[in-house]
């Protein structure tokens, strides 16, 4: 991973949607709910009042509105703060 998260941030993958169907329909992918949870795959150096928890390959619940989209390479990811995430699974 080329990019490097600073501070408390962590970089995380989210998880896939999962695909559902009503009765045939198929729901279009701006209608899928957003995954709250996704896998570490970076994680800064953390503050001089917050050492890092979570480390890279944890799997995490995150809050709805949780975090920033950004696109590295084709693929999505969520840059947020330590504190956005709830849980690690």
């Amino acid at each position: 991973m080329n990019i490097k998260p600073l501070a408390d941030r962590v970089l995380v993958k989210p998880a896939a949607a999962e695909e559902k169907t009503l009765g045939g329909i198929i729901i279009p992918d701006s209608a899928k709910e957003k995954p709250l949870k996704g896998e570490v795959v970076a994680v800064g150096n953390g503050t001089k009042d917050e050492e890092m928890v979570v480390k890279v390959g944890d799997n995490v619940l995150y809050g709805k509105y949780a975090g920033t989209e950004i696109e590295f390479e084709g693929e999505k990811y969520l840059m947020m703060r330590q504190s956005d995430i709830f849980a690690i699974i």
